[in-house]
């Protein structure tokens, strides 16, 4: 039992001095993303998405406005997009001329990953301008990592899709007592319909769990065969013996309709002991996959270490 995706490097060099205001590099990212892709994979005609006759075979819609369509889990109006932005690196960062710069994007979309469209979209992005300045770049490379962050693979133009990196998501067995979990991005995480202050173990277990099971479900290999009551129950059972986080708040404008929202939420970091040896590959597995709110712009990157 694992989860399949592809964890992508698109690498640029900057032709004019480009600025990614702090907390906002992948909301920049998500939003202009969407704007060229609707350009180049939808008809001239399209002026929805949602409503469109050819929705089921454009690689937009199903990317980049996803919806349910009676498949995977129940109660999903609009199901999650299948992938996530890792930028937090160019937080406040001003990339000058004939600098190379990078960003991430996990994909989990594996029954039409669309590489090829992302390569076109991106190199676009970059002919185009980023940042409020609009400061143009060209695009280098794509590269598909190993899951210890190394370059592996070239992918050149995405239109043939290497194989997928692969997370287990069963424990080896070993024994594991302690954890520390690193909130590297701000995280808002949910329960009973409430955002909560502090990250309970039960809590966040829950959340990477059931997002997990979504994406296989979605746009993997189906949910996952696990028993969700009895593994919450054990997650019950874990303590949290340390918590330092604070809220960083963050706000974006958008565009359509001109109002700010709110892309905060706490950072810091948490211990916990009890018997975890089941749960890490769930908490390393969120590293890539994010957990909680608002995942597509990079919020809830999480980093697990064994102390």
């Amino acid at each position: 039992m694992d989860l399949a995706f592809y964890p992508l490097r698109f690498r640029f060099t900057a032709l004019e001095s480009i600025y990614f205001p702090p907390g906002k590099p992948g909301n920049i990212l998500r939003g202009a993303l969407g704007t060229i892709f609707r350009k180049i994979a939808c008809a001239p005609t399209c002026t929805d998405a949602h409503t469109c006759e050819e929705r089921a075979a454009c690689p937009y819609a199903a990317l980049f406005e996803p919806e349910a369509t009676g498949r995977g889990p129940s109660g999903l109006k609009d199901w999650p997009r299948p992938f996530v932005f890792r930028a937090r690196h160019l937080d406040g960062r001003t990339v000058a001329p004939d600098q190379d710069f990078h960003f991430d994007v996990n994909l989990f979309e594996m029954r039409s990953p669309a590489l090829a469209y992302l390569a076109l979209t991106f190199a676009e992005l970059a002919r185009e301008g980023l940042g409020p300045g609009r400061g143009r770049a060209k695009m280098d490379s794509v590269d598909l990592l190993h899951l210890d962050g190394v370059e592996a693979t070239r992918v050149h133009d995405g239109s043939t899709p290497p194989a997928p990196a692969r997370l287990p998501l069963e424990s080896n067995g070993a024994s594991l007592d302690r954890v520390r979990v690193d909130f590297l991005s701000p995280t808002e995480l949910k329960a009973g319909q409430r955002l909560v202050e502090r990250p309970d173990f039960d809590v966040l277990f829950g959340r990477i769990r059931d997002r997990i099971s979504t994406l296989r479900a979605l746009y993997g290999e189906g949910p996952l065969a696990i028993d969700f009551k009895g593994m919450g129950e054990r997650a019950a059972r874990v303590r949290m013996t340390r918590c330092e986080v604070h809220h960083q708040q963050v706000e974006r404008r958008s565009t359509r309709t001109g109002q700010s929202h709110s892309i905060g939420g706490f950072v810091g970091l948490a211990e916990y002991e009890g018997e975890l040896g089941e749960f890490l590959p769930y908490l390393q597995a969120a590293h890539w996959t994010g957990v909680g709110r608002q995942t597509v712009w990079g919020k809830g990157e999480i980093e697990t270490s064994v102390t």
